[in-house]
């Protein structure tokens, strides 16, 4: 299958991807970041999976969540009759539990379960028994345990069953994780978790602030940003799986399923604008505990409960997504030096507190310790916004939001009355302007350039304006966007950078599709030039690119029409609620400030609402 034939699950600790054909072929328990029982989505079946589906070969299919929820629903129909499939997690206090309800609709379905465990990311194959009224696999710290009123018998290393479900009738089937030394737990109701897993999604997605027409697409991408947040921490991982391809074949195969501090804020502000001021408030005391110590060492990224060592290495067990190769865990880019990170920060507290969310000193302290290890460090090359795995280079992006921290927290002193050294803040803020206006300008090409010195263009460039740096009007703003809509634009969607360039800046292979948070970035720079009809039009392009459940990926491959890269992508979902807030000109957007000492910026936080 593609990867746009899954859909997501979730109980805001961990998360699951259930194909089109009725098959979980990723999970991992009993966290984001843990290792996948599930794992035949980037391997074979072998590796892991669990299929509830008709036995009739490629029978019709349906799916849908049920209204503000993520209680999915799979409807089959076959010659011989219709069933539904109804998968959900339910919101947990500890252990994660995967509920499977099987519902006869019309005239008699034959069904069949094909449940393959193999822990460790579908290495290690488990012990199965029979205890009591469940199955038990375990090996190692992990176990499972299965419940339900199918029977299921084992072979070739699979447990599998086949049963006939008629109009009105219903089969259920119950998997809770659990550490395998300790006792199985107790038996869960179906029909009292699925009401009350309906009950909390429906009571989280009506406290949704926003009333314009993009409300089920708004929606819909608040609730994959829940369901990417680690509700024990309040951290927000970027995506639920690891190497999903950038590109068929390729090895620009990442694991996304830790927290960015980049990716965090901006989901961060996505939820704000929603109206849900306690998952800012929960995220803010996760960047405190994971940021403690010295500010020097704040990392990129981090586990969701904080933790610092990330190690990748390479499932070599694992074939890949459509071969894609290397599979790998871990994330060594947390060792990276990335300077835009500080001005996303810095930005999303400040918009936090503009916003009404309860102040908090230790979150300042921490932004001037930060402001104290940037003032030393802006001026060095860093690895950018991408993470590229090249050489260090002069990123004008970094350089932009390191402007943006002191931008953003001069604001914090003038407006709200924070203590801090504003004279020094300010000339260093200046030096920023000046030096990106000088070295990251290229006058013969009318455009500002992805690094100092070189002719590339970056789609990382389009935040320029939108975070307040220039207007929009400027001549240097408007050069750039022109320049990037005739060379990075593929089927009118927007790439990162030309990976087939000879610069070869972030050392790989080429090959990538459209990265789709860019593209939205050229919606929110058409609204500030005053060019809405193109905006709406690309705008109501990139909806149309999600699945029929309304989820979107990383990247996008316009000539094949299929989506690529990690998957849902939180990236992408929260670009989408912040370019719909500023198409829907949302009275809640930001006030306007004043970028600098000598123009008014149409200034708007990191990717959040632009001023109109």
């Amino acid at each position: 299958m593609r990867i746009e034939d899954y859909a997501l699950i979730g109980d805001t600790q961990t998360a699951a991807l259930v194909g089109r054909d009725g098959s979980i072929d990723w999970a991992c328990f009993p966290r984001f970041d843990s290792g996948a029982c599930f794992a035949s989505l980037l391997g074979e079946r072998t590796n892991g999976r669990w299929l509830i589906g008709p036995r009739e070969a490629l029978p019709a299919t349906r799916r849908h969540y049920r209204d503000d929820s993520l209680v999915l629903e799979t409807e089959f129909e076959t010659s011989s009759g219709v069933v539904r499939l109804i998968d959900f997690m339910p919101i947990r206090d500890e252990r994660p539990d995967i509920v499977r309800i099987v519902e006869g609709v019309a005239g008699l379905v034959e069904m069949r379960v094909d449940l393959v465990v193999r822990f460790d990311m579908g290495r290690v194959t488990p012990w199965v028994r029979k205890r009591d009224d469940a199955i038990v696999m375990a090996a190692g710290p992990d176990a499972l345990c299965l419940r339900g009123d199918v029977d299921l018998h084992g072979e070739d290393m699979a447990t599998v069953g086949t049963f006939v479900v008629r109009a009105g009738e219903r089969r259920t089937m119950t998997m809770t994780w659990f550490p395998s030394h300790q006792d199985m737990p107790r038996p869960l109701d179906p029909q009292v978790a699925l009401a009350e897993t309906e009950t909390w999604w429906r009571a989280w997605s009506t406290r949704c602030s926003y009333q314009g027409p993009y409300r089920e697409a708004v929606t819909t991408s608040l609730r994959v940003l829940k369901a990417l947040t680690f509700g024990p921490t309040g951290g927000i991982v970027a995506a639920p799986t690891t190497s999903l391809p950038e590109w068929p074949g390729g090895a620009r195969n990442w694991d996304y399923r830790y927290c960015w501090l980049r990716d965090a804020t901006l989901t961060l502000y996505a939820l704000m604008l929603g109206g849900y001021d306690g998952e800012a408030e929960a995220w803010r005391e996760w960047l405190l505990r994971a940021a403690a110590g010295d500010p020097a060492s704040v990392q990129i990224m981090y586990g969701v409960a904080g933790e610092r060592r990330l190690t990748e290495y390479e499932a070599s067990w694992l074939s890949g997504f459509e071969g894609s190769r290397p599979v790998r865990i871990g994330n060594a880019a947390h060792e990276q030096l990335q300077l835009d990170v500080y001005g996303e920060v810095l930005d999303a507290l400040f918009q936090a507190r503009r916003l009404g969310v309860a102040p908090d000193r230790w979150s300042w302290s921490l932004e001037k310790g930060l402001l104290e290890c940037l003032e030393k460090r802006w001026r060095a090359p860093d690895k950018g916004i991408w993470e590229v795995r090249g050489p260090e280079r002069h990123f004008t992006h970094s350089k932009v939001m390191a402007w943006v921290a002191f931008d953003r927290a001069i604001k914090s002193i003038e407006t709200l009355g924070l203590d801090g050294p504003l004279g020094r803040w300010m000339t260093v803020r200046a030096d920023i302007h000046e030096d990106v206006c000088a070295r990251g300008y290229d006058p013969a090409r009318r455009s500002f350039t992805q690094s100092y010195g070189a002719p590339e263009l970056d789609a990382s460039l389009l935040l320029i304006s939108l975070v307040g740096f220039l207007p929009a009007s400027d001549p240097r703003i408007v050069g750039t966007v022109r320049a990037i809509e005739q060379e990075l634009l593929v089927g009118g969607l927007v790439r990162r950078y030309r990976t087939d360039s000879t610069a070869r800046v972030d050392g790989l292979a080429p090959g990538e599709g459209v990265f789709l948070p860019c593209s939205f970035w050229l919606v929110d720079v058409y609204i500030q030039l005053d060019r809405r009809p193109e905006a709406v039009e690309l705008f109501d392009r990139l909806l149309g690119l999600a699945n029929e459940v309304g989820l979107l990926s990383e990247e996008y491959d316009p000539q094949s029409g299929r989506l690529l890269g990690n998957f849902p992508q939180a990236f992408t979902h929260l670009s989408l609620v912040n370019t719909a807030y500023n198409l829907s000109a949302h009275p809640q957007r930001p006030a306007r400030h004043r970028a600098d000492g000598q123009h008014e910026a149409r200034e708007r936080p990191a990717t959040a609402v632009t001023e109109r």
